[in-house]
């Protein structure tokens, strides 16, 4: 009833005093003098008047208060569907992790895990970020800081004063220490395919409020790398390779990340029979194996290259040494599993490539 009556006392007012308003059958009552008695006609005129008054100030009300209900800004009505901050509080997990509970949309986030750190940039939600660690060197813009997700503990990150950290799964004791203080920490396992990437990026997106961002990267990225592995002829037998992820021969095999993204060009990897995501192989073993493509990722922390992976005694009868085969991988791409993946499957793919003609 109060929505109706809002707006009516003006259309009220003035129907009313259509009612007194002198007319055919009306009379003017004089001050002072008895209002005299008008003929039957003239009665049964003044009544439907007063009829036909009554329904059109009644019709006038409701419709002016229907006006008023329509105009009038409602205090319980749903924020915009683009409003980042509708969307908590949310409850996000990731596969072999604690779930997570957001209360609010999280606008001081400390990211100790390189990989996170690039997602939350890719998506839109750099703005939200105060901190990182110290291996977090992309963007350049990310706000680095001494800590790790290794070393860190719950007094140093708290001193930050984060609504949210986000942390490699290795850190459960510092998520622990922050959960004393109510801060939530969302633990990120390794992934070990491209889906287990693609699902990080999404509770990423749905923990910062940026769901629409993440969805949309996941899409360029599906898109992007099926066309690299779709365009990227395939050799008759299929290749070889070995992945070098230090110099003292640990590698990694189709079991890890990366070498699901090699398994996309149907290359075979010399490691898979010692088993393990990464094992350790002896330098007799790489020789003998005689890789067609040797891809090194330890361009940056151990200053490894093409030149010195040739000149290593006893390999110059290797394929890949012989062939000008020997790829330089970009260290941080080559072990991360955020947008920059797109990068390594065309390295990949490139190499795929030219090794079929010469």
């Amino acid at each position: 009833m109060a929505c109706f009556q809002a707006g009516t006392s003006q259309v009220a007012l003035r129907v009313a005093s259509m009612s007194a308003t002198p007319g055919a059958g009306v009379r003017r009552r004089l001050p002072g003098h008895a209002c005299p008695t008008a003929p039957a006609d003239r009665r049964e005129d003044m009544t439907g008047f007063r009829r036909l008054a009554a329904l059109l100030l009644a019709m006038l009300a409701l419709l002016a208060g229907v006006t008023a209900c329509a105009t009038r800004p409602r205090s319980d009505a749903p924020a915009p569907a683009d409003d980042p901050a509708a969307a908590f509080p949310v409850k996000v997990e990731l596969p072999g992790a604690p779930p997570v509970t957001l209360p609010q949309q999280p606008k001081r986030i400390i990211s100790l895990s390189p990989t996170a750190t690039e997602t939350l940039y890719a998506i839109g939600a750099g703005d939200q970020v105060i901190a990182v660690d110290q291996y977090s060197n992309f963007p350049a813009q990310a706000p680095r800081t001494a800590l790790t997700g290794f070393t860190a503990d719950a007094a140093a990150v708290g001193a930050h004063t984060p609504d949210l950290v986000i942390a490699p799964d290795n850190a459960a004791k510092l998520a622990e220490g922050l959960k004393v203080v109510s801060v939530p920490t969302l633990l990120t396992p390794s992934a070990a395919t491209l889906e287990d990437a693609y699902k990080q990026i999404e509770v990423l997106g749905q923990a910062t409020g940026h769901t629409k961002q993440a969805a949309q990267l996941v899409g360029r990225m599906r898109s992007q790398i099926d066309e690299i592995v779709r365009n990227t002829p395939r050799p008759p037998q299929p290749l070889s390779y070995f992945h070098e992820v230090s110099p003292d021969y640990y590698t990694a095999t189709s079991q890890s990340f990366v070498g699901s993204v090699y398994g996309l060009f149907g290359l075979h990897n010399i490691a898979d029979p010692a088993g393990g995501p990464f094992p350790q192989l002896s330098e007799e073993h790489v020789v003998q194996a005689n890789p067609n493509l040797i891809f090194v990722a330890d361009t940056k922390c151990c200053q490894v290259n093409a030149a010195a992976v040739a000149a290593r005694p006893g390999w110059h009868t290797l394929d890949a040494v012989q062939h000008g085969r020997i790829i330089e991988l970009d260290d941080d791409i080559a072990g991360r599993w955020g947008p920059r993946v797109v990068d390594l499957v065309r390295a990949i793919g490139d190499s795929v490539a030219k090794a079929q003609h010469g």
